[in-house]
């Protein structure tokens, strides 16, 4: 009996002795990860200070600073449609320290490019889909164009006399939006590749390209102050900021959808509840009511998602784009 006994105490001993060692572990890991952010944290911005994404990155900057108790550091590293500041992000230590806001350039790249620095799914943590900007289909205000049947019309017949688009450039993403409407729409607009969304833009006001799938970021001042006519917005439903313009799927093109788009990644490894954490204060920041209508004053449709949802997100981006890539036969390599 008492060999029997001293076997159960024992048993009995060893098991309060892992327990006892799992509360001492646990003890260890939560302080680390209750402490975080112990310092600032910095924002890597995939694009140059005063685009639309550096807007929105030094908009939310400092309330996620609040959130977080920590200094947000924005690092603006453009160039290369993003991917400049991405290869910089997918090396960096994975200690929720540096984060990346990028844009929709994060699913087009893979689509475009066969060699890249680094691989879009493997290399980055998917965090928070911060917003949605459709894409606005927009013309010169004395072109004929008025309705997205007018385009269609004139992007058919193209006999000897091409419609030209202009774009922020090649693979850019309203590249890839005049690339969409033309394959849905059975239209063969010619496209003009400019050095920046800012120069297409002038151009178009000026009516040298008479066309643009433009941001409604960049686009909707112009458009309020009449330099530019909005024909038709690229989103699923119509805008907020313009409930009288018709989606482009509604008024010739159905299933028509084209966003640019910013989110939040950090680099692959990075901690779970680092990135949770993250998520859950930039969901938070997004429901601000003067980030919110700041946002929605430029076509911004906010979103603020989980880390899953951005990962399934990205995901149908990259294969749609990869879609639109490959029947466009569209390559920059």
């Amino acid at each position: 009996m008492l060999p029997a006994l001293f076997h159960t105490l024992s048993r009995r001993a060893g098991a309060c002795l892992f327990a006892a060692s799992a509360v001492l572990l646990a003890g260890v890991a939560t302080p680390a990860a209750a402490a975080y952010p112990e310092r600032p944290v910095t924002l890597v911005v995939t694009y140059p200070p005063g685009g639309t994404v550096d807007v929105v990155a030094r908009l939310l900057a400092p309330k996620l600073s609040s959130v977080l108790g920590q200094p947000v550091v924005i690092d603006n590293r453009g160039g290369a449609g993003g991917m400049i500041g991405g290869a910089y992000v997918a090396r960096a230590k994975p200690d929720g320290y540096t984060l990346m806001l990028d844009a929709s350039n994060h699913a087009q790249n893979p689509a475009l490019h066969s060699r890249m620095q680094f691989d879009t799914l493997k290399d980055f943590a998917p965090v928070s889909l911060l917003l949605r900007v459709p894409n606005a289909l927009v013309v010169t205000p004395s072109y004929p164009v008025k309705t997205v049947a007018d385009l269609i019309k004139l992007g058919q017949a193209n006999a000897g006399k091409p419609v030209y688009f202009a774009s922020a450039g090649n693979g850019s993403a309203q590249h890839l939006a005049g690339e969409l409407f033309n394959l849905m729409a059975n239209t063969r607009l010619e496209h003009v590749a400019y050095k920046g969304g800012g120069p297409a833009m002038v151009d178009v006001m000026a009516g040298q390209v008479p066309v643009m799938f433009a941001s409604m970021g960049s686009a909707w001042q112009h458009i309020k102050n009449g330099k530019l006519r909005a024909v038709a917005v690229g989103g699923a439903k119509r805008s907020k900021a313009a409930p009288e313009l018709p989606t482009i799927a509604e008024a010739g093109v159905p299933g028509y959808e084209s966003y640019e788009w910013n989110a939040v990644f950090a680099p692959a490894g990075t901690p779970a509840a680092i990135v949770e954490q993250v998520s859950r204060a930039l969901a938070q920041v997004l429901k601000d009511p003067v980030v919110a209508e700041q946002l929605a004053g430029f076509g911004a449709e906010t979103v603020g998602s989980t880390p899953a949802e951005l990962d399934a997100f990205r995901r149908a981006e990259i294969a749609k784009w990869k879609k639109v890539a490959a029947q466009a036969k569209l390559s920059l390599d």
